[in-house]
């Protein structure tokens, strides 16, 4: 068979049967193979950066998927590379496979011939261009085994076109995926551990992504409820332990956290952080961050322990490995009544919870983002699977919308591309069509990659998405307040099309409907609840993405610090009633 034939038999043994791309020149005879072969559905996307992104979503989605996104050589490869930036920030596992020019004129400045395997190398776990047909095989087996072993990570495979017209030797049948690799921790070192966690009387344990990549949620819940220590979820880790578990005691940073939170990490005295990376948006200041805290760091990267703080102890697992072993040796101190017993400290974190809160009813119009996500609290349950990257809208977002789940807040954490929570939410729905899917974007993330709407239009892959349009570059119109500056981040103009519009600029109705999905606008606070129910029943009936845009107040400043968690800047009015924040997992009290 040919390499492009024997390429595409592996990865329907390595377990893909789904694909995000563009065809073109280079990486037809591949496309060739993958039409002739089937059992991979292949979804056009409209920009190959799209399709990388639908590929994180798709890999984002379930344990086990691994997305993979196709484009030809040159610059396809280029556009693919913020996706494999952003997989390889959160650990995600995709394959990018590129076509290329023949071998022997790679290096001769032939039509779209690029390097893509230098220009990849420093956003993937490993980025080849295959110069031998014989090697195509064990290159695409290696590929998933290193995906998969280890912190998960992208990997590119570059594929000269005359390498995928060769024929090769190679039996389908006897084909097996290598056994992946992940370190797990001793009895010893857990043993340790929870010989540390004893001496604590304010404990926490801090859930990050590596939680949810490895599948370990319900063993973090059942290790927090076996010795009763509150969670902190990162942003990664946000739905590792739902947000009404008793022991959720909520998010910490200098922006996607919440007042409580941040207040109960200040008073805790022991940190267990486990699968989390110590992200600077979590931690600020390190100095606030660590002083007066014993800190135990586990993680499946060696180079991770100590890359941002020294932890009083490290640990190099998996998050599942080490979760079975804290879980079995917590079950056997509990039987012999060696867990000290910390229900008060958990009360007090349940009781911030209930006191610490920001207000989101507001009846303002134009709207304020809070009643917003209050409202998107109240139309979207436990099932929904939330898909967002970066900016206001997604800071505020994590501070009042609620997630029970793991994979159901599906974010770009480390990258934060614009335009990649479109596509993201395509891959997202595409892996489980049958989900609640809600995309969350402010209007310039919207406008970043709107096109790939069509993709939903033409292969019926509904969604919603809630579009917050300020018309304003948000988050940067807020960070250059420390400059005493407002430049070159608004984006209204007086549309002559839509003068209704009035500064808003961007008429999103028209151009979601002229992409071929359904859209609605909403200026009121009490029509937010029905336009986002209609959202839904349309979505279900036409099998098309359905925006719902909310018209923001132009200037609104979110809760955030710029230095430490100690000392983030409330914006905005407080609740101080139960009215203030009605969608609250704990009422105020």
């Amino acid at each position: 068979m040919t390499a492009a034939r024997a390429a595409v038999e592996i990865l329907k043994r390595e377990g893909v049967d789904v694909a995000f791309g563009v065809p073109g020149a280079a990486i037809n005879p591949f496309y060739a193979a993958l039409r002739a072969a089937g059992g991979v559905e292949h979804t056009l996307a409209r920009h190959v950066e799209g399709a990388s992104h639908m590929a994180e979503g798709y890999t984002r989605t379930a344990p086990g998927n691994i997305g993979v996104c196709i484009g030809t050589s040159g610059p396809a490869g280029t556009d693919m590379i913020t996706g494999l930036y952003s997989a390889l920030g959160d650990s995600i596992p995709i394959l990018c496979i590129t076509g290329q020019a023949p071998v022997a004129v790679i290096e001769k400045e032939d039509f779209q011939a690029v390097d893509i395997a230098s220009i990849a190398a420093p956003v993937t776990k490993k980025a080849t261009t295959v110069k031998e047909a014989a090697q195509v095989p064990g290159v695409f087996q290696e590929a998933f085994h290193l995906m998969r072993s280890g912190r998960p990570g992208p990997v590119l495979i570059d594929l000269p076109i005359d390498v995928q017209q060769t024929e090769i030797e190679f039996d389908v049948d006897t084909y097996e995926p290598l056994v992946p690799h992940r370190p797990a921790a001793t009895r010893k070192q857990v043993e340790k551990a929870l010989d540390m966690l004893a001496e604590a009387d304010r404990p926490l344990i801090v859930a990050g992504g590596g939680i949810i990549n490895a599948d370990a949620s319900d063993l973090l819940v059942e290790f927090a409820e076996l010795t009763g220590v509150p969670v902190v979820p990162t942003l990664m880790g946000w739905g590792a332990i739902g947000d009404d578990h008793a022991l959720h005691a909520g998010m910490v940073g200098l922006q996607t956290s919440h007042r409580y939170g941040n207040s109960t990490f200040l008073e805790s005295d022991f940190v267990l952080g486990i699968g989390n990376r110590w992200a600077n948006r979590h931690t600020g200041a390190l100095g606030a961050y660590t002083e007066g805290r014993t800190f135990v760091h586990v993680d499946i990267e060696p180079t991770q322990i100590g890359k941002i703080f020294a932890p009083d102890y490290g640990i190099v697992s998996d998050a599942h490995a080490a979760l079975a072993l804290f879980v079995e040796v917590a079950k056997e101190r509990k039987a012999a009544g060696r867990l000290k017993d910390l229900a008060k400290w958990a009360d007090t974190a349940r009781q911030r919870k209930g006191e610490l809160q920001r207000r989101t009813h507001f009846d303002n119009v134009p709207l304020k983002p809070q009643r917003v996500y209050e409202e998107m609290n109240r139309a979207f349950g436990p099932e929904t699977r939330y898909v967002s990257t970066i900016g206001l809208s997604q800071i505020a977002g994590a501070q009042f919308l609620h997630v029970y789940r793991p994979r159901h807040w599906i974010n770009c954490g480390q990258a934060g591309p614009l335009g990649w929570t479109v596509p993201a939410a395509l891959g997202v729905a595409k892996a489980d069509p049958e989900a609640s899917v809600v995309a969350l974007s402010g209007d310039y993330d919207f406008q970043f990659m709107i096109e790939e709407l069509a993709v939903g239009a033409q292969h019926r892959i509904p969604y919603v998405h809630v579009l917050v349009n300020n018309s304003y570059l948000g988050l940067i119109r807020q960070a250059q307040r420390g400059f005493d500056m407002d430049f070159q981040v608004n984006l209204e103009f007086e549309n002559i099309n839509t003068p209704e519009l009035g500064a808003y600029g961007v008429d999103h109705v028209k151009v979601a409907e002229g992409l071929g999905c359904k859209a609605i606008r909403v200026t009121e606070p009490d029509k937010l609840l029905p336009a986002f129910e209609e959202a839904k029943k349309i979505a279900a009936e036409h099998r098309v993405p359905v925006v719902v845009e909310a018209i923001l107040e132009r200037i609104t400043n979110i809760s955030m610090s710029g230095s430490d968690i100690g000392s983030v800047n409330e914006f905005e009015e407080l609740a101080t009633e139960a009215s203030h924040a009605p969608t609250a997992t704990v009422p105020l009290g």
